[in-house]
Formats: structure tokens, sequence, C-alpha cells
């Protein structure tokens, strides 16, 4: 199992919480949880996800990572 932080700036309110959580829940991900305040993204993974594919869901929300 990995675990991995990523940094996304624009991470403002609870909507964008329900939208990168819900994305990156769907790889198969172990766990995933936004924290608002910190604007960071916790994930939880097993060898069949990549971190790549979890930066690119989010991406695809709309959100730029680092």
């Amino acid at each position: 199992m990995k675990e991995i932080t990523l940094t996304v700036p624009d991470i403002s309110c609870g909507h964008c919480k329900t939208a990168i959580e819900g994305a990156v829940g769907e790889l198969g991900v172990e766990h995933v949880e936004v924290t608002i305040d910190a604007k960071q993204v916790d994930v939880r993974f097993g060898e069949d996800v990549t971190e790549s594919a979890i930066v690119a869901a989010i991406e695809e929300q709309g959100y730029e990572v680092g």
C-alpha cells in the first residue's frame, strides 16, 4: 500500500472536496481525503493505481496539482 499527499492550491470549498474525492475514489483507491484548510489531498492506494492516474483524475476536475 502506498500513501501520498498532494497539494492542490485551488481547493476552497465543499464542492471542491466532493469533486476531488469522487474522481479519485472512482480509481479504486483504498482511501482519499481532501483537507480544505490545508489544500491537500491524502490518498492511500494499491499497486493497481498510479500516482499519475490520481493527478490526472484531479486535473480532469479542473484543479491544478502542485
